[in-house]
Order: structure tokens, then C-alpha cells, then sequence
């Protein structure tokens, strides 16, 4: 069964890096819930994700498994959403309110060049 863990990473280079609350089933990441939010994102294919140098702590009650949040990313109707696509051909949904992305760049960084893009427009 999947479980969720909060990062807790100190980023040496880039100390205001955001860190997320990920739902991992061994070394694949199966969700997440941007920092200081409740809604989680549910990837269709679970992504690897790299644990060296990085710190997480288990987080008690899975938050992901709350009966009260939604588990669903939201229409296109209900939220000022984008789609685009990424360098490599895969499709990435960018959030216009909140400026944030689902790209795995976005994941691990808390920008990307897909929200870069928006700044300029």
C-alpha cells in the first residue's frame, strides 16, 4: 500500500525550494499535494522518483487517503487550466490562477519553464 511522506530536503543551492507531501509505493511516486495545499494530483503512470540526497518523513494520517478531499484533477470548467505540451511530446496541465504545473520539473522544483512561459504573456 502506498504511503505518503513529506520532504523535508534542505536544498544546499537553492535553499527556497518548496518541498511537497508525495504518496510513494516504493521508489515510484504516485501523487502529491503542493506544499501548504490539500489536494492531491494522481499521476496516470506512477513516476520514478530519485530519493538519494533527499530527507522524507511518513506522514500519520495518510493525508491522501482522506474521505473529505477531492481526488480528482478538476475540468477544465471549474478551474482557469492550460494544457500544453512538453519537450518530449507529453502533455502537462498548468494551473493559470495558482501558476503551478504538472510537470515533473514543476514536482521537484516548484517552477518550470512551462509557468515561466505564463509570465511572459
Amino acid at each position: 500500500m502506498p504511503e505518503a511522506y513529506k520532504e523535508t530536503t534542505v536544498w544546499v543551492d537553492s535553499p527556497s525550494t518548496i518541498n511537497h507531501t508525495y504518496l510513494l509505493e516504493g521508489d515510484k511516486m504516485v501523487a502529491y499535494m503542493r506544499s501548504q495545499t490539500s489536494v492531491p494530483f494522481y499521476f496516470k503512470t506512477p513516476i520514478r522518483i530519485d530519493k538519494r540526497g533527499r530527507k522524507f518523513e511518513l506522514v500519520e494520517p495518510n493525508p491522501f487517503l482522506a474521505d473529505n478531499i477531492p481526488q480528482v484533477v478538476l475540468s477544465k470548467q471549474e478551474t482557469n487550466v492550460k494544457e500544453v505540451e512538453g519537450s518530449k511530446g507529453n502533455k502537462y496541465i498548468i494551473n493559470l490562477d495558482e501558476k503551478t504545473c504538472t510537470c515533473p520539473g514543476f514536482t521537484y522544483r516548484g517552477t518550470c519553464k512551462h509557468t515561466k512561459e505564463l509570465e511572459t504573456i
